[in-house]
């Protein structure tokens, strides 16, 4: 059982962040600056830092999954550029909540003007087999996560 607001760890990241968990979107977002798509060893990868006041420091580099297409909100639509969307990088990264650590897809966007750096949509969630209690928050407690317990479902 998880409640509306979890701790994350982001593991690889070594950093704790406060996240919404949210049913009503699909993807998981963190909070990101600076986004730069590069190419290593014929790979695609996304260098970006994290847009969260206590860790910001110093780039991190991930390889890119893929390139997500997020829809507008309505304030946010500009009928001259003509896109109903914005494309996001995606990248894995495992998180760990409560005693639960998964591997999960991730966008990058700049969400400090919003409370939660993190946020956890319906995709995840599934991987995480959450029930989401709306009236609780931290429900799970501090991540407590084995660096050698990682399950992938």
């Amino acid at each position: 059982m998880y409640g509306l607001n979890e701790y994350a760890s982001l593991d690889g990241i070594n950093l704790e962040v406060a996240a919404k968990l949210d049913t009503g979107a699909k993807t998981a977002s963190l909070s990101a600056r600076d986004i730069k798509r590069f190419k290593r060893n014929g790979e695609s990868w996304v260098r970006f830092y994290l847009a969260i006041d206590a860790a910001h420091s110093h780039p991190i580099e991930r390889p890119l999954a893929r390139v997500s297409k997020i829809k507008r909100r309505a304030g946010d639509y500009d009928p001259e550029e003509g896109k109903k969307y914005t494309a996001r990088p995606v990248i894995e990264l495992d998180i760990c909540m409560g005693s639960a650590l998964r591997s999960i897809e991730v966008n990058l966007t700049d969400r400090s003007a919003f409370q939660y750096p993190l946020l956890i949509g319906s995709e995840a969630l599934k991987r995480f087999d959450a029930l989401v209690d709306p009236s609780l928050k931290y429900a799970a407690g501090k991540p407590a996560c084995a660096t050698d317990a990682h399950t992938a479902e």
